[in-house]
């Protein structure tokens, strides 16, 4: 009866946040692959993606804004 593929053709196995974490960062660095976008599209959530990138961006800003001070202070 109930099969751990979900209708949208998800699958259980994957699709956490912290898959799409990673997808995020190694987006955010540019080096994805091919295949591998390809294989997001269709197993990550896209609330998870939206929530993910908006962290991302405050985790790069926060990282730009400790450089700054750093390279200031120094």
């Amino acid at each position: 009866m109930s099969d751990p593929v979900t209708q949208e053709g998800r699958g259980a196995r994957g699709s956490s946040f912290w898959a799409t974490a990673k997808a995020v960062a190694w987006s955010f660095l540019g080096i994805r692959r091919g295949k591998d976008f390809q294989d997001d599209i269709g197993r990550l959530k896209p609330y998870h993606l939206i929530a993910a990138g908006i962290i991302g961006v405050f985790i790069f800003i926060g990282i730009l804004m400790l450089a700054v001070k750093f390279a200031v202070s120094t």
